[in-house]
């Protein structure tokens, strides 16, 4: 059965998300031109953001504020951090498959 409040579900309008991570809403506007975040759009083209992608923009926000990485840094982070959990999940679907203890 499907988790009716999923953290992927699409739910927040961009004024509700701007003052959930404290940044504008022409900051998120250009977080997705540039690439780091991809909200969904209603059927009206109105942007819509999940959990998942308020936790990310919460991560963007604290590597430029916290640890002062440009955006192309910001960027590089990002991708890798999201190549590796795709493996992980590979690695734990062939462990899976292969019958394999994750702990032995």
């Amino acid at each position: 059965m499907r988790d009716p409040f999923a953290r992927e579900d699409p739910c927040y309008s961009i004024s509700i998300v701007s003052r959930m991570v404290g940044v504008h809403a022409q900051t998120l506007r250009y977080y997705e031109r540039a690439g780091l975040i991809r909200p969904s759009r209603s059927k009206g083209r109105v942007r819509l953001y999940s959990q998942l992608d308020v936790e990310r923009l919460a991560k963007i926000r604290r590597l430029t504020d916290d640890l002062g990485l440009n955006l192309a840094g910001v960027e590089i982070i990002l991708r890798m951090t999201d190549r590796m959990a795709e493996m992980e999940l590979r690695i734990a679907h062939l462990t899976s498959r292969l019958g394999l203890d994750e702990e032995a």
